[in-house]
């Protein structure tokens, strides 16, 4: 990853509609607290940056490369107490015990030992890979992934002081929702919550992933009509490549 940027990695857990009578499927997003240095108070997919302790389990596990993998994990459980990617059938009343561990500073790899758990990594799917060329506060170059959600029945609970929020939405009810400013979000956020919003399972979710160039997808500013905008590549599977400028950092 980028020198000048912060590695990071974010989770899209996806829950496929039970029926076939018309659902859409739903993700699973948080709201970040208003008080927070990044994206302060936007809707987000859960997520952070890749710590060292993520890179000490991932070597653990002989998987010394997938330690953006293990962030998602681990920041998805401390956000929202939901536990996807376990080679394990898990339980929401365990969920927020490890949500209360995380928080408390308990080391994710000795929890998981703890509760005979064990990470499913490859239940993860790189979905996308984006780093602003911006100047901002905090420059994250960040690892997207895909997964399914846990079985049961998971009510979202948001972390105390990071999120003001966590829920299951669809990916269109969450764009009509930004559009009239009842939530708002960040550029890669609303480029990915339209992509994710064409897709109809997550099986087609990891089709469309793994059909698309996973190089790391950079925005510049180009005038478009007379006004500036930000770009992204055309080829990369998004339905919508440019916002103007005013917008493109806030809905």
């Amino acid at each position: 990853m980028s020198d000048d940027a912060i590695p990071a990695a974010t989770l899209v857990v996806w829950r496929d509609p039970v029926t076939s009578t018309g659902e859409k499927p739903q993700i699973l997003v948080v709201e970040r607290s208003a008080r927070m240095a990044f994206a302060a108070g936007a809707v987000v997919f859960p997520g952070g940056r890749i710590d060292d302790v993520d890179r000490s389990l991932a070597a653990a596990l002989g998987r010394p490369d997938e330690a953006a993998k293990v962030t998602a994990i681990r920041e998805t459980i401390e956000e929202t107490a939901v536990v996807p990617a376990m080679q394990q059938l898990v339980s929401p009343g365990i969920g927020l015990e490890l949500q209360r561990a995380l928080i408390e500073g308990e080391d994710f790899g000795r929890l998981l030992t703890d509760r005979e758990l064990a990470l499913d990594l490859d239940a993860l799917t790189p979905f996308a890979r984006w780093m602003p060329a911006f100047k901002h506060a905090r420059k994250f170059d960040t690892l997207f992934y895909l997964a399914r959600a846990p079985e049961g029945q998971w009510l979202p609970v948001p972390q105390p002081g990071e999120c003001e929020a966590a829920e299951w939405a669809s990916a269109e009810d969450l764009l009509e929702r930004i559009e009239r400013g009842e939530s708002s979000a960040i550029f890669p956020t609303k480029r990915n919550l339209e992509r994710l919003a064409r897709l109809a399972s997550l099986d087609a979710a990891i089709d469309d992933a793994r059909s698309h160039s996973l190089d790391t997808i950079i925005p510049w500013i180009e005038e478009i009509g007379g006004e500036t905008h930000v770009r992204i590549p055309e080829d990369r599977g998004y339905p919508v490549i440019s916002e103007p400028l005013a917008t493109a950092f806030r809905a």
